[in-house]
């Protein structure tokens, strides 16, 4: 069953965010994940929200665990959590 990761971003620091997502971006693809939602326009209906939001599809609890342990999205985690404050939650489809 497909599992996603919902990730709200507040981004403080572009630059080093953009080293994030140089890095990011192919971890995701190595581990087959599909970039649903990156950013883009967004409306808050309740709650507090965040300026960026992504929608990443996996295939499974394993491959999206894999993903996000793996030594390639570390890497870019070094870049990505100085520069933003975020959530990052996996959550299975139905």
């Amino acid at each position: 069953m497909a599992v996603y990761a919902m990730v709200h971003i507040d981004v403080k620091d572009a630059e080093a965010y953009g080293k994030y997502a140089a890095l990011a971006g192919p971890a995701v693809a190595k581990f087959g994940g599909e970039f649903l939602a990156r950013g883009g326009e967004c409306l808050h209906m309740e709650g507090t929200g965040r300026a960026r939001n992504v929608i990443i599809r996996f295939a499974d609890w394993d491959t999206a665990k894999a993903f996000y342990n793996s030594p390639e999205y570390q890497e870019a985690l070094r870049y990505g959590l100085p520069a933003a404050e975020r959530e990052y939650t996996f959550v299975e489809g139905v």
